[in-house]
């Protein structure tokens, strides 16, 4: 089934996540008032550029790290013939983020699990969440309570979409990779609803991505159903599934964008991000552009609001139709889209095979690769 991905969706959803995360960072922590004095009465609509580089935040190293997760543990499932749950795998590599964010570079010793500890630039501190530090801390010195805290910030639904791309046209269910999206989220975010709407974003892309014809409000409908399934017994669940039915409801209506915003929080929280990215991404479906500038011209968690709403549409609407002046200047663009390109393509080897790939052996046995 694998044979029918299609790159270009899944090079969109990464690129765009990281375009609206790049957008975003640059007004994370403004007000409205002032993202307009400083960038006019349209707020921030072309990136801010740092040495030349429009700089991504924590939200895009950490789905890089994500991703390298899934393919660490399909590699070593193919070419050992055993592996673990993938949320184990997942774990292992942000604790390798985290040792980007406490070490300097470069990192030279025999743990090294991600080739992503060879990329320099993801030694750069860009406003990383306090509670995924603390709780991957606490996760290294052994010291893990479960659930680990009771935090529902965003930094868990942030960083889930390429579990989405990876189970696409994959011989599991949507009950399962959903699953392993709350998986992912909950490793550093103990609250139900830190995690939950990692479950509903996994679903969204993963269907938009698997199935051409899927439109993006019924995709979102049915992972919020899906859900509401797999969660039955959540004490939050009919507070959870209220906020997203009416992120639907808003965008067809005729409110403003920012009002509307305002109605479903400022994403500081996961369940409002992904409400936040809903509506712009449905408001604006045929348009990258505008939805992403919605999606971070307000008082809130601009950039993964701006990451998730990227995620969503670039996945619907594929890398080609991503306007160009959100790919030119874009860091680490070639690091995203080898990602990408990894998880559409994923392993092709096997223990008892003849086939050698050496560069994925690098990447994701050796971790020695370097760009």
């Amino acid at each position: 089934m694998d044979d029918m991905r299609n790159i270009d969706k899944f090079r969109g959803c990464l690129i765009g996540g990281a375009a609206g995360d790049a957008l975003g960072y640059s007004v994370e922590f403004m007000t409205e008032k002032n993202i307009a004095s400083k960038y006019g009465v349209d707020g921030i609509s072309e990136y801010e550029l740092v040495n030349g580089k429009a700089l991504i935040s924590d939200d895009t190293q950490m789905t890089l790290f994500t991703a390298n997760g899934l393919l660490y543990g399909t590699t070593r499932g193919k070419m050992r013939s055993i592996m673990g749950p993938y949320p184990s795998y997942i774990e292992i590599m942000y604790q390798c983020w985290y040792r980007t964010q406490t070490e300097k570079y470069p990192v030279e010793d025999r743990h090294k699990y991600s080739w992503l500890l060879n990329v320099p630039e993801l030694f750069n501190l860009r406003a990383p969440g306090n509670t995924c530090l603390s709780a991957i801390e606490s996760i290294k010195e052994n010291k893990v309570p479960r659930p680990i805290n009771d935090s529902k910030g965003c930094g868990g639904v942030m960083r889930v979409a390429p579990i989405g791309l990876y189970f696409a046209y994959k011989n599991i269910s949507f009950e399962e990779s959903d699953t392993i999206g709350a998986q992912a989220a909950s490793i550093t975010h103990g609250h139900e609803l830190g995690y939950i709407p990692a479950a509903t974003l996994v679903h969204v892309i993963r269907r938009i991505t698997e199935d051409q014809d899927c439109s993006l409000k019924d995709a979102v409908k049915e992972a919020i159903e899906s859900t509401v399934k797999l969660f039955p017994k959540a004490k939050n669940i009919g507070y959870y599934t209220d906020l997203m039915n009416k992120a639907i409801e808003l965008a067809y209506s005729d409110i403003r964008d920012i009002e509307a915003i305002h109605q479903l929080g400022e994403g500081w929280v996961a369940e409002e991000t992904l409400a936040i990215a809903v509506f712009c991404a449905l408001r604006y479906e045929k348009d990258f552009d505008k939805a992403v500038r919605c999606a971070v011209n307000h008082n809130g968690d601009s950039d993964s609001t701006g990451s998730v709403t990227g995620n969503i549409l670039g996945a619907y609407i594929g890398y080609e139709a991503i306007p160009q002046k959100y790919k030119d200047n874009l860091e680490l663009q070639d690091v995203i889209l080898s990602i990408a390109d990894d998880l559409c393509n994923d392993c092709q080897m096997s223990e008892l095979g003849s086939y050698r790939d050496e560069v994925w052996i690098q990447k994701y046995i050796k971790a020695s690769y370097k760009m």
